[in-house]
């Protein structure tokens, strides 16, 4: 079974659009694919992410995913769905067969609502006319109003990033749990199992993390999960290897072919 990191990053610090990455961080310096392959194991496929709102983030990206040897089997890139023009962006993206989504960086932005605006309808709607994937960047405070584009966008292949970044440090499993199980039900949505460590204690252990991996498993099922390693972020509070492990412990053996491989192929069209 082919093995996915459904979630990683790479960045060029010099362009200077990664406005949520300060220079006193551990990981504000350059990451390439060269820095990952090394780290991968027996995974052979990957799936970019942005991490910068700039449509010099998305070519960025395209071009690594291009020069990869195939390792990058999917880009997540970025385009402004709140312009006039984004109908359009997103219909020239659609076209490149390694765009398979695109990612608003709905945690960073205020208003909680955002995605519900009337400017951004349109972009969705072609989103989802033209087979993009949405990756819903998302806290807690986003998960009341956010199921809200299932009602609208039928069509629309989403999938929740970090599993909402539950707040595991300080033990919060509810509300969380409970509008997680609601939007597992009451639509056919995908959840990443990624981004869990960062939002943990620093010293955290398996332990802290199984309520929430439990819960999803329960809720959404192996066949709607997807591991992501969420490198380089991961390396604030673990390192790839070991987040690795630790979700394989996590995971029941008879669900890491389809949570570490099957979900990220079936939903991002990888292959």
């Amino acid at each position: 079974m082919i093995r996915v990191d459904a979630h990683h990053h790479v960045w060029t610090i010099a362009r200077g659009d990664y406005r949520w990455l300060s220079s006193d961080m551990s990981i504000a310096r350059d990451y390439g694919l060269d820095d990952l392959r090394p780290l991968l194991g027996g995974i052979t496929a990957t799936v970019l992410v942005q991490a910068a709102d700039s449509e010099a983030e998305t070519a960025f990206m395209l071009d690594v995913a291009r020069g990869s040897a195939g390792l990058v089997r999917g880009v997540v890139g970025w385009t402004d769905l709140a312009s006039p023009g984004a109908p359009a962006r997103i219909a020239e993206l659609a076209a490149d067969p390694l765009l398979k989504g695109l990612r608003p960086m709905l945690q960073d932005i205020d208003d909680t609502a955002w995605i519900l605006r009337p400017t951004v309808q349109p972009a969705l709607a072609a989103m989802a006319r033209h087979g993009l994937r949405f990756d819903a960047l998302i806290k807690p405070r986003h998960l009341p109003v956010i199921g809200e584009l299932a009602q609208r966008y039928a069509d629309l292949a989403v999938v929740i990033d970090h599993a909402a970044k539950p707040d595991i440090a300080n033990r919060a499993l509810r509300p969380w749990a409970d509008h997680m199980a609601r939007l597992a039900r009451e639509t056919p949505w995908c959840c990443k199992v990624s981004g869990l460590v960062t939002e943990a204690q620093a010293d955290w252990r398996i332990d802290d993390l199984r309520p929430y991996v439990d819960h999803l498993l329960a809720t959404f099922g192996p066949d709607r999960l997807m591991w992501g390693s969420d490198w380089p972020v991961v390396t604030l509070a673990s390192n790839y290897q070991r987040w690795r492990e630790a979700a394989m412990t996590l995971l029941p053996a008879d669900a890491h072919d389809t949570v570490l491989g099957g979900t990220a192929i079936r939903f991002y069209g990888l292959f």
